[in-house]
C-alpha cells in the first residue's frame, strides 16, 4: 500500500519521503508565513493528476503503436470564490507530439484515463470539475 511520511521541516515547510524512497518537500508562500522552498500542496495534487494521467495515455499511445516524440500536460485550476483553497475547476491540456498521430487514439487514451485509470482523478472527482482537450502536434 503506498504510503508518504511527512515532517515539519521548520517554519512552514513539511519534507517527507514516499513508499518507493522519493523525497517530497512542501512550502507555502511568503503571504502564508512560508519561505517558498518547495511546492505548495495543491501543486503537488495538480502535478500528481498530471502525472498519473499522462502515463496512462503515454502507455496507451504506446500500445496503440502512435509515434510519439514529444508529450505534454497543462493544467490550469481556478479556486472557488466562498474557499480560495479549494479548486472547483481544473483544466487540463494535453499535447501530443509525433508523427501521423490518430486524434481518435488520442481522444480514446485520455478518455480511458479519465474514465477508468488514474487514481488520482478519481480521488478528486466530485470535490472539482476536471474538463480536458488535447492538441496534437504532427512533425
Amino acid at each position: 500500500m503506498p504510503f508518504v511520511k511527512i515532517k515539519h521541516a521548520g517554519g512552514m515547510r513539511f519534507s517527507g519521503e514516499t513508499s518507493t524512497g522519493h523525497d517530497v518537500v512542501m512550502d507555502a508562500g511568503p503571504e502564508f508565513g512560508g519561505e517558498n522552498r518547495g511546492a505548495r500542496p495543491m501543486d503537488v495534487l495538480l502535478a500528481s493528476l498530471g502525472g498519473c494521467t499522462g502515463m496512462d495515455v503515454i502507455s496507451i499511445l504506446r500500445k496503440k503503436k502512435q509515434d510519439v516524440t514529444g508529450f505534454e500536460i497543462n493544467i490550469n485550476g481556478r479556486r472557488a470564490e466562498e474557499h480560495p483553497k479549494k479548486y472547483t475547476d481544473i483544466d487540463m491540456e494535453f499535447v501530443v507530439r509525433g508523427r501521423n498521430i490518430s486524434p481518435e487514439a488520442v481522444e480514446r487514451a485520455v478518455q480511458l484515463s479519465m474514465e477508468k485509470y488514474c487514481s488520482v482523478k478519481a480521488t478528486i472527482e466530485g470535490v472539482s470539475r476536471i474538463s480536458y482537450r488535447h492538441t496534437i502536434i504532427n512533425e
